[in-house]
């Protein structure tokens, strides 16, 4: 009898650990395929409204999509330390406000596949810093993998036919050591604070470090299709608000190497929405880099 429940308490953890495990691949593939979608709102976007300004308008709705959620949950009353009070400033900086105001700038210089393929040298960067910083350690599946997907995001690049320049390409690389950054930052930041909580404190100081913009904001909203409005909300509420607390959650029960390669899936998913969408049809290149890129995912969560 006392193997018996010995064997059904050790049923009742697998369980648990499953549905664990499950939810974390269910949060994980909800970042990646809102973080596609983020890339082809900001095609839609167009020129209308300029990098700086059009972040502050996706952080200041993400912040105030995420402050209706605190107020809701009653976890609006936050004592930080002067360690998390800094991580979360870092976090803010180099991520939420830097990433994206530097991405956005880099995208009007190059097309979406080139863009792609610079800023996915990030997962290499977050796993090579995490294996040496996090004692994350370097696994054979996640090298292989990240340099497999790698190769696809080239291939996805390579069918590109937009204008590129050196501007350009400098400034996707700077956004590819931000976004490094800000996910060392952030998984450091998570051992004082909760997914949710940290994204909000984040999206509020983004939204405060912007500010200077809010003029310019104004007076490119006041010319600027509602569509490209629109496409703008729907960034700070989904990519932003949705995408960084399902990828928050992520990142709290996985490795940081690990969990970053996954997004090596966005310019798959990028591609594939942007065909159903915006009615760009993808090359040959992309299909195939395409697979490629799931591919090398598949294998970086091997093990």
């Amino acid at each position: 009898m006392l193997y018996r429940r010995r064997d059904d308490d050790s049923g009742v953890v697998d369980q648990l650990e499953s549905a664990e495990k499950s939810r974390t691949a269910a949060a994980v593939g909800l970042a990646v395929v809102l973080w596609a979608s983020s890339f082809v709102a900001i095609r839609a976007i167009g020129p209308a409204l300029s990098p700086a300004p059009l972040a502050l308008l996706r952080l200041g709705v993400a912040a105030a999509a995420l402050t209706v959620i605190v107020v809701a949950k009653g976890t609006i009353r936050v004592r930080l330390s002067r360690k998390a009070a800094l991580l979360v400033v870092a976090y803010a900086v180099l991520w939420l406000a830097g990433y994206t105001v530097v991405l956005n700038a880099g995208e009007h210089h190059v097309d979406a596949g080139t863009a792609a393929m610079l800023v996915n040298i990030a997962p290499l960067l977050v796993a090579v810093a995490a294996g040496r910083l996090l004692g994350e350690g370097f696994s054979r599946p996640l090298i292989v993998g990240s340099l497999v997907a790698l190769g696809g995001t080239v291939i996805i690049a390579a069918g590109a036919t937009a204008q590129r320049d050196v501007a350009g390409v400098l400034l996707c690389l700077l956004a590819a050591v931000l976004y490094a950054a800000g996910v060392m930052v952030q998984k450091v930041l998570l051992r004082h604070l909760d997914g949710l909580t940290s994204l909000w404190l984040g999206c509020v100081v983004g939204t405060v470090v912007l500010l200077p913009w809010l003029p310019q904001l104004v007076g490119e909203m006041s010319t600027a299709p509602a569509g490209a409005i629109a496409a703008a909300a729907y960034m700070g509420v989904f990519p932003t608000a949705i995408g960084f607390t399902a990828w928050a959650y992520a990142l709290r029960r996985m490795d940081a190497g690990r969990l970053t390669a996954t997004t090596y899936a966005v310019p798959a998913v990028s591609v594939l929405l942007s065909w159903l969408l915006l009615s760009e049809v993808p090359t040959a290149y992309g299909l195939v880099g395409g697979a490629i890129c799931l591919v090398g995912v598949a294998i970086s969560r091997r093990g």
